[in-house]
């Protein structure tokens, strides 16, 4: 079989820029220290992080089955969540990957639904993730304004709305203004410039998946199972949080327990801005998220909650690698299902 060279180059691109990232997240970090503290966790938590790791995983095996299923009945939970696995443990070596592998897969033991059709239900779970990751957000900026709303007012909107004159209604209403604007631009110019064809393109499609949604059988499911996922990804981040906090608990006079005291005062609605942090490590296209992952959640423990860069490295690595562990297991273990079903999997 012939290489593809220029696949090729785009992985050893994309895995150079993994080791670039690791490299500067963990340059500074002192491994004795690091131990110390990962001995110190709480393994109950880490244990409760990784199964909620694997039912997020199958929730979306189950909401991928029911966008299928109005094409092709004969899809199965167990087909849509070998191949939801089997599509985490491509993309831990190719970034992107995965997501055309497991339409490949499933489209092989599909009787009705080509690959073709499996694609565009893909692109309209992605879409939905959008939606959610957005909803989330503005959940997260409601729930901490204590935090950052102050910050907000006083640094960034009041010096704005001096300077024009405006109240906060105004500055809404022009910022409502300046987005109709913008989409009728790119909707004018859809055909005519490139990038303004692209974006418009996603912004149509973002439209075209939350409406077909409720065009679907028992469309409520599927919502249910979208915040499903999301919250259970919550759960993974609360979950490391507080099996790392049990490291200051667990040894009140070590190096780094003082450093670790820090995350004490963290909770839930911390952990789901981590978790939003982590997830945008997926738009930087490495394998796994390697490097990524960690400097960014990393960086955003130091710069919004003072929190030490070489605390933030435990934590970011013990997310990333409990989760990178399940993706592996669940990943060999479909592929050696589907090998004793008698299908090429893998």
């Amino acid at each position: 079989m012939a290489i593809d060279k220029k696949a090729l180059m785009k992985y050893i691109l994309s895995a150079l820029v993994a080791g670039i990232l690791l490299y500067f997240s963990f340059r500074g970090v002192k491994w004795a220290d690091f131990l110390e503290a990962v001995r110190g966790c709480r393994p109950g938590w880490l244990l409760a992080a990784m199964s909620a790791g694997v039912l997020a995983f199958l929730v979306r095996a189950l909401r991928w089955g029911q966008i299928v299923h109005p094409t092709d009945d004969s899809v199965k939970l167990r087909d849509t969540f070998n191949a939801v696995n089997i599509s985490y443990l491509v993309n831990l070596a190719l970034p992107r990957a995965g997501e055309l592998a497991r339409c490949g897969f499933l489209a092989r033991h599909c009787r009705r639904a080509g690959y073709d059709k499996l694609l565009g239900t893909v692109v309209l779970e992605r879409l939905w993730d959008v939606l959610m990751m957005f909803i989330l957000v503005l959940v997260l900026a409601w729930a901490m304004w204590d935090r950052f709303g102050s910050f907000f007012v006083e640094k960034m909107l009041n010096p704005f709305s001096a300077r024009l004159n405006l109240g906060l209604g105004g500055i809404v209403l022009i910022l409502a203004i300046l987005c109709g604007l913008m989409l009728w631009g790119l909707f004018v110019l859809r055909n005519r410039w490139k990038p303004a064809g692209l974006v418009w393109g996603f912004v149509k499609g973002l439209g075209q998946g939350i409406v077909s949604c409720f065009r679907m059988e028992r469309w409520w499911l599927f919502l249910l199972y979208s915040f499903a996922i999301w919250a259970l990804y919550w759960m993974m981040a609360v979950s490391v949080l507080y099996s790392l906090q049990g490291a200051a608990a667990s040894s009140p006079g070590g190096v780094m327990a003082g450093a670790i005291a820090g995350l004490s005062s963290l909770g839930p609605i911390d952990a789901l801005f981590l978790m939003l942090v982590g997830s945008l490590s997926s738009l930087v296209p490495v394998p796994g998220g390697f490097g990524a992952f960690h400097y960014l959640v990393a960086l955003a423990l130091s710069t919004v909650y003072g929190i030490p860069f070489g605390v933030g490295i435990i934590f970011a690595t013990l997310s990333h690698e409990s989760q990178t562990l399940i993706m592996i297991v669940c990943g060999t273990a479909s592929c050696i299902d589907e090998t004793l079903q008698g299908r090429k999997a893998c």
